[in-house]
């Protein structure tokens, strides 16, 4: 039987859900690699909807993070809430603003941020039982609510996200867009990607490496 990856969306779209980018380029290295995938996301209204033409709110505009997340999953998704850490050798959560705002309030409550509750439990047990745990982007910005103090995570090279994570009781490392961070004894590896990436490619080296290494603490 292949591994299995559990993939937690946030929405569709950058500025309001998951990254597109991010989320397409980790399922196709899972692909490459011969790893099954299953992509989850809560069944919740949006934090809110962004006109990404324009960059603004779109006023009296509501969307379901469930159902857009299945856009990017070509509607093979499942609500987080059916997540069992037990069907799946790892999990991955890609970024984009959707994990600040949707995921957890981050965007809005900085180191006062506290995760979705629906959140907490599927991820926790994955961290429990030892498997592999992946973040990237602003996903890292969760480590230290959603896993425990102590732990070694990037965002790259963001002062403001950086300082949150260690006011919250995170260890931030600074990391290149096209490298990642691994700390093998929480299992957790984490990379900037479009927290700094100017160019697809760019986004593309650090996920492949993550999904990666991913795949060889599986092993482990």
């Amino acid at each position: 039987m292949s591994k299995q990856v559990a993939v937690i969306l946030s929405g569709c779209g950058v500025q309001d859900g998951s990254e597109i980018y991010e989320t397409t380029l980790t399922l196709l290295r899972l692909d490459q690699l011969g790893i099954g995938y299953r992509c989850f996301a809560p069944d919740i209204a949006q934090h809110h909807v962004i006109d990404h033409c324009r960059g603004e709110v779109a006023e009296g505009e509501s969307r379901n993070v469930l159902v857009e997340a299945a856009r990017l999953a070509r509607g093979g998704i499942s609500p987080l809430a059916e997540l069992e850490a037990d069907d799946f050798d790892a999990v991955i959560l890609p970024g984009g603003f959707g994990v600040a705002k949707n995921l957890s309030n981050f965007a809005e409550a900085g180191n006062a941020m506290e995760p979705l509750e629906a959140l907490v439990e599927p991820v926790r047990e994955f961290h429990e039982a030892r498997k592999p745990i992946g973040l990237m982007c602003i996903a890292p910005a969760l480590a230290p609510k959603l896993l425990g103090p102590g732990i070694a995570v990037t965002v790259g090279h963001d002062p403001g996200v950086a300082g949150a994570i260690s006011a919250m009781g995170g260890l931030h490392r600074s990391c290149g867009v096209e490298d990642i961070v691994v700390d093998f004894e929480n299992r957790v590896v984490s990379t900037p990607a479009y927290m700094l990436a100017t160019r697809i490619s760019e986004a593309a080296t650090g996920i492949f490496k993550l999904v990666d290494r991913i795949d060889e603490l599986m092993d482990l």
